[in-house]
């Protein structure tokens, strides 16, 4: 087996056991763990909003790219053989009627509230993060231990169906002279939100306060840095929210479902 290979086998053990973790009850944010391996977000819904979201997320692919969607009922996704949606990820939400109701490391009873749940998987921006810090480029929340900081916006998704709500962006921290780059290199990731939505003047997205995310932690931005927003995966949730969904089981924001794909397979 070549260096390239095995570097392979090891982080799809290292994703494998990350898993396994969180399936024994780890709690904490996934940003950062098993390097290389793509990342997702999850909503879950039953099979009758499922072609509702299919189409919020086709008409609003920046904010919501597909990974995968898994049969009526099934737990299971080829993104990662053997894993269980129900338990593989550090911490779930559990909504009803548009309410965030409860937080929970294991939705197996939730889950079992309906026998034709649709599990949607979208891609999420922990996954060129590698690429950003092989290049040199700080992220800020790994740097510093903790969750991704990620806001409302006043930018309202396309609707579909009976599904409505706003974007929510995730933020870094660059250099002002490396902006162009962390710009070039997330590009190259379109399946896991790709490029910046916006940058700098978080008041034109209708941020107020940097220091206060509606999800995930503030980190600290130093003098000659510019805030960065990139389309979030947390996007659905405000659907969910917005549109008085009667039940939906997503991820915890910055508690992700880590997959056995490497990140090169979503680079162009």
């Amino acid at each position: 087996m070549n260096a390239l290979a095995r570097a392979r086998e090891a982080a799809i053990t290292a994703a494998r056991q990350a898993r396994e973790s969180y399936r024994g009850g780890l709690v904490t944010p996934t940003a950062g763990i098993a390097p290389g391996m793509t990342q997702a977000n999850l909503i879950a819904l039953p099979r009758e909003w499922a072609y509702d979201f299919l189409l919020y997320a086709q008409r609003n692919p920046k904010a919501c790219p597909i990974l995968d969607v898994t049969d009526a009922g099934s737990p299971s996704t080829v993104l990662a053989g053997g894993a269980d949606l129900r338990t593989d990820i550090p911490l779930y939400r559990i909504w009803r009627d548009g309410k965030l109701v409860e937080e929970v490391s294991d939705a197996t009873q939730a889950w079992a509230e309906h026998d034709d749940m649709v599990a949607f998987l979208i891609g999420c921006s922990f996954t060129f993060e590698t690429a950003m810090q092989e290049a040199g480029i700080e992220v800020r929340h790994i740097a510093d231990g903790c969750n991704v900081p990620m806001y409302r916006t006043n930018r309202a998704c396309r609707p579909a169906g009976r599904l409505q709500g706003e974007m929510v962006v995730s933020m870094r921290p660059i250099p002002a002279d490396r902006v162009a780059e962390a710009s070039g290199i997330t590009g190259r990731y379109p399946s896991v939100h790709g490029a910046p939505v916006h940058i700098g003047e978080p008041a034109l997205l209708g941020i107020t306060d940097l220091s206060k995310p509606d999800f995930g932690d503030a980190v600290r931005i130093e003098p000659g840095e510019v805030p960065v927003f990139w389309a979030c995966g947390v996007t659905p949730q405000a659907a969910v929210a917005a549109s008085g969904v009667p039940f939906a089981i997503t991820h915890a924001p910055g508690h992700m479902f880590i997959t056995d794909v490497p990140d090169s397979t979503y680079h162009v």
